[in-house]
């Protein structure tokens, strides 16, 4: 049973780190295990992920309805026989869907194929601890990579695979969705930006489609005060670390996190240890 304080501490830790590249799903497994909960209430999971969703929806707003708009004229200029090359150039918005559409083939088909692989893993303090230390390799690598100058004109279809497959395996609690993400569109010389920008914009049907996978089996064991209020505190937290890790993104300082990675792993794979004895 979550109370109001479990619920608050989850939805501070749920905001704050679903964007910044730590793995929310690592923290969470740790902070339910202070708090003796041997696995997530569901229905609650979903708020909280709800809550971060529309974050990112707000956040991107005008580049959702350009992706919107320029999507339906892209797709009206096909219908009358246009040239593919010609409407992504017309259309940049359009361009930048289709690679989102690429970039979610993969995390999809990792999701639904391997769901219930991945979910055993949630609750396993080792992995959340091996994970965190791969996650914070790949930051630390991003800090002697060259910066690429490639724009969403300049980005080809494997690179939205390739990117939307590390996303897919990003499903393993302790790997970080953002750090994933944006660290190999980095090391792929994608423009910092635009890491970033595809990065959550990608993010948003990856969203939907877990908590659609998940809404049928729902139950309903914590309160509306519990609810609502974790709610709020992943609303609150995952806007300020959202627009917090846009601008460390643009300064080349996603490297930061790296230590704080490393550490949260060995106090995961000491807590594993503990709780073996």
């Amino acid at each position: 049973m979550i109370d109001w304080l479990a619920a608050l501490v989850l939805g501070l830790v749920q905001g704050a780190t679903e964007y910044l590249p730590v793995s929310s799903s690592g923290h969470l497994v740790i902070v339910q295990h202070f708090f003796g909960l041997t696995e997530p209430e569901l229905l609650f999971d979903i708020v909280l992920h709800v809550a971060t969703l529309f974050v990112v929806l707000w956040y991107y707003r005008s580049d959702i309805r350009d992706l919107l708009r320029e999507s339906v004229a892209g797709l009206g200029d096909l219908t009358r026989g246009g040239s593919w090359s010609e409407i992504q150039t017309r259309y940049p918005a359009f361009r930048l869907a289709w690679l989102i559409v690429l970039g979610t083939l993969p995390t999809a088909l990792i999701g639904i194929g391997l769901q219930e692989t991945f979910e055993t893993l949630f609750g396993s303090l080792r992995t959340v601890g091996v994970m965190l230390w791969i996650t914070g390799l790949i930051l630390l690598v991003t800090r002697f990579v060259a910066r690429g100058d490639r724009g969403i004109g300049e980005m080809k279809p494997m690179d939205a695979l390739l990117i939307g497959l590390v996303q897919g395996l990003a499903i393993t609690p302790g790997i970080s969705r953002s750090g994933a993400t944006i660290g190999v569109a980095l090391l792929l010389g994608i423009q910092k930006e635009t890491a970033a920008r595809y990065s959550f914009l990608l993010s948003v049907p990856s969203i939907v489609g877990a908590l659609l996978l998940k809404i049928g089996d729902t139950g309903n064991s914590i309160s509306l005060t519990a609810t609502a209020l974790g709610f709020l505190a992943a609303l609150v937290s995952g806007y300020f670390c959202l627009v917090f890790l846009v601008r460390i993104v643009k300064q080349d300082r996603l490297a930061w996190f790296a230590p704080y990675c490393f550490a949260v792993g060995i106090l995961a794979l000491a807590l594993d240890s503990i709780q073996a004895r």
